[in-house]
């Protein structure tokens, strides 16, 4: 059984936002199952993720944290849900 997760990147569009993400979650053995970004207006970046945590090497709350952390040094704002909540948050 798969252990998703939607994390959402937004912010100013810089070089490295995708490669500073992607290698913080394969140094935690977290696997990407689809990766969607768009540069809205020529300046800001959006990037959304589904991710399987089956197994990482860390909690879903030390994840959120430390991308968190990251997303602040790199100047944009990472979320993460688990899927669950995300879905019932999307549900008409």
């Amino acid at each position: 059984m798969k252990n998703k997760t939607i994390i959402t990147v937004v912010g100013k569009d810089t070089v490295g936002i995708i490669a500073k993400v992607c290698t913080y979650l394969a140094d935690k053995k977290i696997n990407i199952l689809d990766i969607s970004q768009t540069i809205v207006a020529g300046n800001f970046f959006n990037m959304m993720m589904v991710v399987d945590r089956q197994e990482a090497l860390n909690s879903f709350g030390e994840m959120a944290d430390e991308l968190k952390e990251l997303g602040e040094s790199i100047g944009v704002v990472i979320k993460c849900q688990r899927e669950e909540i995300f879905d019932s948050m999307h549900r008409i």
